[in-house]
């Protein structure tokens, strides 16, 4: 029996993702003939049955869920291989920072300027898209907020605070000077969860992430509320949003991330002046004299 491929894995995956072979080649950017072809090449390979085929639909058998699951963390590290690779043989080497906009705490531009070990590429992203970049070899460090999944990770927190609920401003609670999360009942967060229940716990997905914009308008007609760091509300003061403390809500630590395996002397750098920086801030200890008034 051969080694397997990257080539056959990446064909196998988009098939038993997609459950359907034509599908599945139009993702790949091929004909579904030699597709097929490939997959039934693989099961030889392998002698064994990895699909069930129906004139509509493909379903994996319990081989082909294990090879799944297996591809997956392959196709993966080849990857974070190639990104690391790519990154490491630059002219000038630099110093990928992965972060959201504005979830810094301020932090980041003092950093910046204590930081002189290398050049840093800022890679903004959207919710969730961190951790991946870590992962995946495509970013050395990162700027998380709290709670996130640490596995294949190692962090140091920087800076702690409490989280605020932003609300409209013409809501009946924004009336009041603090909040319990019982008092939010029957309202939602952006992405469709209870707000009572608390900010979410990892692994939290969100289907469509909102950027900021999206989330206030939602807010400011009054079909949603929003849990988020003190130090974000005080840089989004908008006349049609009152921010409010919240008993019982867990504050939110900003951290500094990094994977596991590395041994750059350069990202040590970065955490131990992140750390430094985070040590001469100012706290973030009462949400009512930084939280903007309605």
């Amino acid at each position: 029996m051969g080694y397997l491929e990257t080539r056959q894995l990446r064909y196998f995956v988009a098939v038993a993702e997609e459950q359907h072979f034509g599908r599945a080649a139009q993702r790949l950017g091929m004909a579904q003939p030699p597709l097929s072809r490939a997959i039934r090449d693989l099961e030889r390979q392998l002698d064994v049955q990895l699909l069930v085929r129906t004139s509509r639909r493909v379903a994996l058998t319990a081989a082909g869920q294990i090879l799944l699951d297996d591809a997956r963390i392959a196709l993966d590290a080849v990857a974070t291989a190639e990104n690391r690779v790519r990154h490491a043989g630059q002219d000038v080497p630099k110093l990928r920072l992965a972060l959201k906009a504005d979830h810094d705490a301020g932090l980041l531009p003092k950093i910046l300027d204590a930081y002189d070990v290398l050049p840093v590429q800022l890679l903004l992203g959207g919710y969730g898209e961190q951790l991946p970049a870590l992962h995946e070899g495509r970013a050395d460090v990162a700027l998380l907020s709290t709670p996130f999944d640490e596995h294949g990770l190692d962090s140091e927190p920087l800076i702690t605070g409490p989280r605020v609920v932003a609300l409209a401003a013409s809501d009946p609670l924004a009336a009041r000077t603090s909040l319990r999360l019982a008092d939010l009942a029957g309202r939602m967060l952006p992405y469709g969860t209870p707000a009572e229940k608390g900010f979410p716990k990892p692994p939290f997905e969100p289907h469509e992430p909102l950027d900021h914009s999206q989330i206030f308008s939602l807010i400011e007609v009054g079909s949603t509320v929003w849990f988020l760091p003190v130090w974000l509300a005080e840089r989004f003061a908008r006349p049609g949003i009152a921010y409010r403390p919240v008993e019982g809500l867990e504050p939110v630590t900003l951290a500094v991330a990094w994977p596991a395996r590395s041994r750059s002397t350069a990202v040590a750098a970065f955490v131990r002046t992140a750390q430094q920086i985070a040590q001469d801030a100012k706290p973030y200890d009462d949400p009512l004299s930084l939280a903007h008034p309605a």
